[in-house]
């Protein structure tokens, strides 16, 4: 694969703690130097970016109740909101997790379906943290997502004890249909890393690394 083809799978990630208007702005001018998918960030700089990235065909996502998929529905449903009014594109919403393992599927299922209905067209994806589930919650999560409106099963928010994983993609893989796509993210630091992620059945990745794996691939 080219450098075209390789950036055009990832999603430029900036989710540091620290992020600011003059992070994201770099950040974006980067995203539109290397030809990246999108950029993702906080709500609170998604205005920022989307003056920066306005006319391009870089996309702009955001994410919600992230990173531990906690807040009440209504607060991610005010993220998206505010995520959508202020111009992203693709969301990344945190599953809530607890009450999946509890399983108490009516209202996570009932969350998704809200997500999707205001999102509408737009993108979305569900971010299901592989690590804190067993093989058969992962099953179970992705086809839960899907089945509520997801467009993407998304694997982590990077901020738990391990990110993506091949065979985590590949059990995803199999849960789900075709037309449901998956996004692989956590950990993701090296070409090397994109490749088996891709081969293992990914559509997307998401990396705060996009330039250093940028910067492996040779010009010619």
């Amino acid at each position: 694969m080219n450098r075209e083809t390789i950036a055009s799978y990832i999603d430029h990630t900036l989710l540091k703690p620290d992020a600011d208007i003059s992070h994201i702005k770099t950040h974006c001018e980067d995203a539109l130097a290397y030809g990246f998918h999108a950029i993702c960030t906080y709500p609170l700089l998604i205005k920022s970016a989307s003056q920066i990235l306005k006319n391009s065909k870089v996309k702009i996502c955001s994410v919600a109740g992230f990173p531990l998929g906690t807040n009440s529905s209504d607060s991610k449903l005010s993220e998206i909101e505010n995520c959508l009014k202020h111009g992203a594109n693709e969301i990344d919403m945190v599953m809530n997790i607890g009450l999946f393992k509890i399983g108490n599927y009516r209202v996570v299922e009932h969350e998704i379906t809200e997500a999707k209905k205001m999102i509408e067209q737009n993108v979305l994806k569900i971010i299901i943290e592989t690590s804190a589930l067993t093989k058969n919650e992962i099953v179970s999560a992705s086809k839960l997502a899907e089945g509520s409106g997801a467009n993407y099963i998304k694997t982590s928010t990077g901020f738990h004890t391990e990110g993506a994983s091949e065979k985590n993609i590949q059990l995803i893989k199999k849960s789900i249909k075709p037309k449901t796509r998956i996004k692989a993210s956590g950990g993701i630091k090296s070409l090397k890393q994109v490749k088996k992620m891709l081969n293992a059945g990914a559509d997307r990745i998401g990396t705060s690394s996009g330039i250093i794996i940028m910067k492996e691939i040779p010009l010619n």
